[in-house]
């Protein structure tokens, strides 16, 4: 009987965004721990290392000290072809909204071909809407709907339980579909696209994040392959620069 690979788990990134208490830091290790899990990143942590973290962590340990320390979230998923977003909250903010298992099942696809990440935001507020608009999808654990607030080492241990249970049930998986594109590499394709807007003022100036919101949800509802994000961008640069060549020429008119 062929036996899951390892690798699949290794390239699934669990985030923890903005995270208010270090004890929090080290449950949800531990949690990732009895999984199988070990790619631990934290997004600006209040409080990093710390004694707390380390005493709920209780024998993994060694998964906060590789853990990855980062500024930003979009620092965090650089290389990543995937992120969820874990929330109970905001659905109408992404087109997809995933159960734990088809999220499970989607990460460790994914998995195949680089690092994916399954996102957690920070205690009290969840992820903001501008950390969701770096995800390509939103997962909701169906919790009791009176009162559906987990504890964030509870939905790291639910989800993390989950992605075991389809990796040790699967040992073969599908090849994706497209070779998506790494979320650095949107990233780039995104402040290309607001440059290029600006420069054809597309954009209102007096607002300009609300529609680069919008064309975030658009773009992430496609899943942008690489080939499709360099299309964009040469598309992008060729009316940049057919803009600049109408305002030489028009700058050489009124000499």
């Amino acid at each position: 009987m062929t036996q899951p690979d390892p690798k699949l788990l290794a390239n699934i990134r669990i985030v923890l965004s903005r995270t208010s208490h270090p004890g929090n830091i080290g449950a949800a290790a531990r949690a990732m721990k009895t999984m199988g899990l070990s790619r631990l990143y934290l997004v600006d942590p209040a409080v990093f290392p710390n004694s707390q973290a380390d005493a709920m962590a209780a024998g993994s340990t060694d998964l906060l000290a590789q853990a990855t320390v980062c500024a930003t979230l979009a620092e965090a998923l650089a290389g990543a072809t995937l992120a969820l977003g874990v929330s109970a909250r905001r659905r109408d903010i992404m087109a997809e909204v995933l159960t734990p298992p088809e999220a499970s099942i989607r990460l460790l696809t994914e998995a195949q071909i680089g690092p994916v990440a399954l996102v957690f935001g920070n205690e009290t507020s969840g992820l903001s809407n501008e950390e969701l608009s770096l995800c390509q999808g939103l997962v909701t654990i169906a919790a009791n709907p009176d009162y559906s607030s987990l504890n964030l080492a509870a939905a790291v241990q639910v989800l993390s339980h989950e992605i075991r249970q389809a990796w040790l049930g699967h040992a073969n998986w599908p090849q994706p579909e497209i070779e998506a594109a790494t979320g650095d590499e949107v990233e780039r394709f995104y402040g290309h696209l607001e440059a290029a807007l600006a420069e054809l003022e597309f954009l209102n100036h007096g607002s300009p994040g609300k529609l680069m919101l919008k064309l975030r949800r658009l773009f992430a509802r496609t899943r942008l392959a690489k080939e499709e994000v360099n299309i964009l961008r040469g598309i992008l640069t060729a009316a940049q620069e057919a803009k600049r060549g109408a305002v030489r020429a028009r700058n050489r008119e009124a000499e």
